[in-house]
């Protein structure tokens, strides 16, 4: 009696359900195949009243079940593409055959031939799981239609696995359960209301389903629930072949643990996705040619850069060309905003814009992940946290999201439109192979910024470098003007020196303007241009007499062999004078400065010796500090750049600068200068 009631209330829901399509007026047609499934079940439904029609037998009750579920499998054949015109299109598709061969093998066979019943409830089992495959296809490729489409997934996805549940039960104990009949005509009837809230739902009917990896992934689930069906009949045997005490309580044990065990195959969608990555990587070919790509890639980033822009051109041009989209905005995150770099093709501004820009950087700072705006729109739980209205989304217009790292944070960013193109999903290789690009984008981007940078920095490093030297040439100018200011009280009346202070003042002019002009132009003049051949020993004879007289030890110069040279006399006049200087301030004024000038005839050389009895240098200092710019023993008094200066003209000329010491006996300075 309690089963009866509960076929009889869904007969009549079925039939009131049956009457009410006949009212509405839907396009497709689908819709005539669910009024030909919706009387199926009625009938179905009907002859399980055993006080109308008789205790129903278990030949029939099979039977049954397999003409309800070829009908139901009959509708989603007629739901897989949104263009047919007439039923018998439909059923001439191969796919159509494909789907419902094993709805009649399970219908008609058993009629024709006998077949043991654990048989058929293997075969009602595939049909169930045929339903439930069918059902996830549909679902996952309608798209902006998954809303209206979910009531009746939900109708067909509960009903039939019930009916899975059911006979993987009596597959397991070789019979099946009264309980589980009883109970098939409440649970069918208290779901209606979903079937009916997707007649409504509905606009037209028919989703354009195409063979995919998704198709595979779920056939592949097919063969694991195969697997699993297969272990659990041997158990089942076994627990009938047993019997005892046990037998109950293990079966219903089996029960929970079978539905548990389905319910995480295929309702875990990590399940299925660790199974897709899996199935894709290694048996179906990759969505692009890497080494094509790549080659295109490293084509478009090696093209010679004349200006910053046209880096970040490239750059942009590297990602749309890595997906073959035209439309695209490069930005960089700066002081809290964001600054456009570059852009092509863009569409018109939105107003929403920054917003949605500043949400999906804040979210890719803490999730690191490139973001297809089209999959947040249709699947927001995809995107767990983020927030953002899916209408703007729509107006904005633009789809992905893909951000570019700096370590730990996010440099900046592209977003990207597929225009006219055909659109791309970010499936498991579409990001790993972003990723790689992206990467790849982040270091050219940073290397031209880091060469931009060192350039600057070379830059201000030479003109402040040129500058310490200007400073340092004003100190000997300054040392000279001292000179003529301390004899002037003494030799102020006399010809000779009013003659030489002029002499000096003109020469120190000239110096002054060829420093004003290296500071004008930011760069040191050309040593070749200066140069001119002259015989050292004049140029000694100079520094000592005009810059050096008025300290002590006073040098002496021993002239033994001499040639000509070609070079600038003020340069090494400067030379000279530093290396003088401070061998005049390590040389007590009871000590002595000799300066040698001789020939090496073997390297054709002009050597200059400064030999002093100063407090001398180690080898350490001399190594480590002697030559080094802006390293100096006189505090604030010294600008640390003679030795350097000195050493570096020398190897400018193709000359050298050498360095004998030894602490508290002196040092002597060889000066070597190629002969003319």
């Amino acid at each position: 009696m309690i089963s009866d009631i509960g076929y009889g209330l869904n007969s009549l829901a079925h039939f009131l359900l049956l009457l009410l399509l006949f009212t509405v007026r839907k396009p497709g047609v689908a819709k005539h195949l669910l009024v030909l499934a919706t009387a199926t079940t009625v009938f179905w439904s009907s002859t399980m009243i055993s006080t109308v029609f008789g205790p129903v037998s278990l030949s029939w009750l099979l039977t049954a079940d397999a003409m309800k579920q070829l009908a139901w499998l009959l509708f989603l054949a007629g739901c897989i593409q949104d263009n047919f015109t007439s039923i018998r299109q439909v059923l001439l598709r191969p796919v159509t055959m494909f789907i419902v061969l094993p709805g009649l093998f399970a219908f008609i066979i058993p009629n024709l031939i006998w077949i043991d019943a654990s048989w058929r409830y293997l075969m009602l089992i595939v049909l169930s799981l045929e339903i439930l495959i069918l059902l996830e296809v549909l679902y996952r490729q309608a798209d902006n239609d998954q809303w209206a489409y979910k009531p009746l997934v939900l109708y067909l996805g509960a009903t039939h696995l019930f009916e899975f549940v059911t006979y993987a039960n009596a597959t397991m104990v070789n019979q099946v359960e009264v309980g589980y009949l009883a109970a098939r005509g409440y649970i069918y009837f208290l779901l209606i209301p979903f079937l009916v809230v997707a007649i409504r739902r509905i606009s037209h009917w028919g989703v354009d389903i195409f063979i995919s990896r998704d198709v595979v992934l779920h056939s592949s689930l097919l063969l694991v629930a195969g697997a699993y069906l297969f272990i659990m009949a041997v158990i089942g045997y076994a627990i009938n072949y047993i019997g005892g005490s046990w037998g109950a309580t293990i079966q219903i044990i089996l029960v929970v643990m079978s539905f548990a065990l389905l319910a995480s195959v295929f309702l875990s969608n990590s399940f299925r996705t660790k199974i897709k990555v899996f199935i894709t990587k290694h048996f179906f070919a990759n969505q692009y040619d890497y080494r094509v790509e790549w080659i295109k890639l490293t084509k478009i980033l090696s093209s010679s850069m004349t200006s910053k822009s046209a880096v970040y051109d490239s750059a942009l041009q590297g990602i749309l060309q890595a997906i073959k989209y035209d439309t695209g905005k490069l930005y960089k995150c700066k002081n809290g905003g964001f600054e456009l770099l570059a852009e092509s093709q863009p569409l018109p501004l939105d107003g929403q814009e920054k917003k949605i820009l500043r949400t999906l950087t804040d979210y890719s700072m803490s999730h690191s992940w490139f973001i297809d705006l089209n999959e947040f729109i249709v699947k927001p739980f995809n995107y767990k946290g983020l927030q953002l209205d899916r209408e703007s989304v729509k107006g904005w217009g633009y789809q992905l999201y893909l951000p570019l790292f700096d370590n730990d944070k996010i440099w900046g960013f592209a977003v990207l439109a597929a225009g006219e193109k055909e659109k791309v999903h970010l499936n498991w290789e579409v990001r790993d192979y972003l990723t790689a690009v992206t990467e790849q984008i982040s270091m050219y981007i940073f290397h031209h910024e880091a060469a931009e940078a060192v350039a600057e920095n070379a830059q201000f490093a030479a003109f402040n470098r040129m500058s310490a030297f200007v400073v340092h040439d004003l100190k000997n100018v300054l040392a000279q003007v001292d000179l003529i200011l301390a004899n002037a009280q003494q030799h102020k009346h006399n010809p000779e020196f009013i003659e030489d202070t002029f002499d000096t003042l003109t020469h120190t002019k000239a110096r002054m303007d060829r420093m004003l002009k290296q500071l004008t132009d930011k760069s040191v003049e050309d040593n070749q241009q200066a140069n001119a051949a002259c015989m050292l020993s004049k140029v000694v004879d100079e520094v000592v007499k005009n810059r050096c007289a008025g300290n002590l030890p006073l040098p002496s110069l021993h002239k033994l062999q001499e040639g000509e040279v070609s070079v600038d006399k003020e340069k090494v006049a400067n030379v000279l004078y530093h290396i003088i200087s401070n061998a005049q301030q390590a040389t007590d004024d009871s000590g002595t400065i000799d300066i040698v000038l001789t020939r090496n005839a073997q390297h054709n050389q002009q050597l200059i010796l400064i030999e002093d009895t100063g407090i001398g240098m180690d080898a350490d200092f001399i190594e480590n500090r002697l030559f080094k710019p802006f390293d100096t023993t006189k505090g604030n008094a010294g600008m640390g750049i003679g030795a350097y200066d000195a050493k570096t003209y020398m190897e400018s000329i193709g000359g050298k600068l050498t360095v004998q010491s030894v602490p508290g006996k002196g040092s002597c300075f060889t000066l070597a200068f190629p002969l003319v």
